[in-house]
C-alpha cells in the first residue's frame, strides 16, 4: 500500500517527492469525474513499471490523501523503484 498526497490542477503530472511519509504527486488533471484518479493510477503504474490494471485506489477516491494498492509488487520493490525515481536515477 502506498500513501499518496495529490495536488490536482498542477502545471505538469509528476512525482514531486515525499512529505510526512506520503508520496506527493502533482497531477495536471482536475478532480472532476475521476480524471485525477485515473491520472494518478497511470502515473503510479508508469513510475513503478507495472500495467495500469495492477494499480488501484484502495482509499481516498474523493480526497487529496489516497491509498494506492499495487498488485504483484512487493513493498520492498515498490520502495526501491520509487527511491530511484526520487533520486533521479
Amino acid at each position: 500500500m502506498i500513501t499518496v498526497r495529490v495536488v490536482p490542477r498542477a502545471g505538469h503530472t509528476r512525482v514531486a517527492g515525499v512529505r510526512d511519509g506520503a508520496l506527493v504527486v502533482r497531477l495536471a488533471a482536475a478532480p472532476v469525474d475521476g480524471a485525477a484518479n485515473e491520472a494518478l493510477v497511470a502515473l503510479v503504474a508508469g513510475a513503478l513499471g507495472v500495467p495500469k490494471s495492477r494499480v488501484a485506489l484502495a482509499g481516498g477516491a474523493r480526497s487529496r490523501d489516497k491509498r494506492v494498492r499495487v498488485d504483484g509488487l512487493s513493498p520492498e520493490d515498490a520502495r526501491r523503484r520509487l527511491s530511484a525515481i526520487l533520486s533521479g536515477d
